[in-house]
């Protein structure tokens, strides 16, 4: 079966986390050997030393979860987790302006956070939740034209996270070299396996133990055990 851990971001970005869940997390991803961790933006010093030589990478968020930073203040948080040690950059697109139809805004918006990560991969995210699909269409391309390296689907802190038919929306409206990244309700094996067909590349998960357990079971052919309950918040 396919390496599902090198397609997974285990999320670390709820508030609440201690310096202490950091660690633990860290921890969890360094010995699944997963793609990267995706922590908030404090965190990404701890997270590069944590992680170092453990060929995890250390992605981190700017403008989120809202995406209604000013663009000046998104480029800064970009260019001040870069020197951090970010690998990869999840930003916020700003929504409101992507539902007023203001594309030249979201374009430019988008491309200063590219600016900023000097090279490194940004993902934009589109917050799924609150769009039409016309939206999500637009949002895409712009993305791209940005030149921004993935799509993602949500923060999972808003009311739907990531859904079939919108990785397969968003996969149509991207160029073959634009990755697809879904996130919000990432828990079972089954669900990132089902997206990963449709087209998705990345998964945004919490649940990362639970899902790589799975998997490992079914590869020693037991029986399925049991999904994880939903999780409020997060990924």
């Amino acid at each position: 079966m396919m390496h599902v851990a090198k397609m997974i971001d285990h999320s670390l970005l709820r508030p609440e986390l201690t310096t202490a869940d950091i660690h633990r997390g860290c921890d969890i991803a360094a010995r699944r050997a997963v793609a990267s961790v995706c922590v908030r933006p404090s965190d990404a010093g701890l997270a590069r030393t944590a992680l170092a030589g453990t060929g995890v990478l250390v992605g981190s968020v700017a403008g989120f979860p809202h995406g209604d930073t000013l663009t000046a203040v998104k480029a800064a948080e970009t260019r001040a987790l870069v020197d951090a040690g970010a690998d990869e950059i999840d930003m916020v697109l700003h929504i409101g302006r992507l539902r007023d139809g203001d594309a030249a805004y979201v374009r430019d918006d988008i491309a200063a956070v590219v600016a900023a990560a000097q090279g490194r991969t940004v993902k934009v995210i589109l917050e799924n939740a609150y769009l039409a699909d016309e939206q999500k269409v637009a949002a895409c391309r712009l993305a791209e034209e940005a030149g921004a390296h993935f799509v993602k689907t949500s923060t999972g802190f808003a009311p739907g996270g990531a859904t079939l038919a919108d990785i397969q929306l968003m996969r149509a409206s991207v160029s073959p070299h634009i990755e697809i990244k879904a996130a919000g309700g990432v828990r079972t094996l089954d669900t990132l396996l089902t997206l990963h067909e449709a087209g998705a590349t990345r998964f945004g998960a919490t649940a990362t133990e639970a899902i790589l357990d799975e998997l490992a079971a079914r590869e020693r052919g037991e029986r399925p055990t049991q999904a994880p309950a939903a999780t409020s918040g997060g990924y």
